[in-house]
């Protein structure tokens, strides 16, 4: 992701510029794409684990409906779900922070909580605040369970019915952003004179830069409005 940036950065310092020195004066705008890539990149792993997590609550309601006592059915969530993923899932990772706390005497109430803590995501928050009150009061953990699971599975069936509908304009986006380069391009190889003119003087510059901070702007725009929260 880095190198991305960087080859980005060196690439718009020389179609913009043609100077080494503009990589230098670039790198803010290159630190608020990484920042943007870095947050669609964390989004992308939250929605992966809000899909394992209501595989595991599934598993763990099923252990619990065949007779599993609380402890037990999360020590056993974790053998069946390491048959579904690869040993750095980042739920197997979770589950065996859990199980390890199980085995030292840590209540399994203090376990869900700090679960929580670590991936500090809404609807796990939930689950551990409903879970912990009904565990401590001898609440219905079944309904609990189940109504947790269908909760985040109709949340990631419309985030993925948005994702569908707004898959081609998210495309459409992706070469609108490439667009721009291209057009530079294509004028310095078609009227190397005309342009060679923007790259020798303080004018020329400041209309580039103008360019280039209205690009980055309509980027930025286009990236919000592509983006539903669910």
């Amino acid at each position: 992701m880095i190198l991305k940036v960087i080859i980005i950065v060196t690439g718009t310092a020389w179609i913009y510029y043609r100077s080494w020195v503009a990589v230098i004066l670039l790198i803010p705008a290159g630190v608020w794409y990484y920042i943007q890539l870095l947050d669609e990149c964390i989004k992308r792993k939250e929605q992966e684990f809000l899909v394992q997590f209501k595989e595991l609550i599934q598993t763990f309601s099923s252990l619990l409906n065949t007779g599993y006592s609380v402890e037990n059915a999360v020590k056993e969530s974790l053998k069946e779900m390491q048959v579904f993923y690869s040993d750095d899932a980042a739920i197997l990772r979770e589950l065996e922070i859990m199980v390890r706390q199980i085995r030292v005497q840590v209540p399994v109430e203090q376990a869900v909580e700090e679960l929580s803590e670590r991936t500090k995501l809404p609807d796990v928050e939930n689950f551990a605040g409903v879970f912990v009150t009904a565990k401590r009061s001898g609440g219905n953990l079944m309904s609990i369970i189940r109504n947790t699971a269908d909760q985040i599975g109709d949340k990631i069936d419309v985030k993925r019915e948005i994702d569908t509908m707004l898959a081609a304009k998210k495309y459409e986006f992706q070469v609108m952003s490439v667009i721009p380069f291209g057009i530079v391009l294509y004028m310095t190889v078609s009227f190397p004179e005309f342009m060679g003119n923007l790259y020798g003087n303080i004018a020329g510059r400041g209309v580039m830069t103008g360019c280039l901070i209205i690009y980055l702007g309509a980027y930025g725009l286009g990236r919000k409005i592509i983006e539903i929260e669910v």
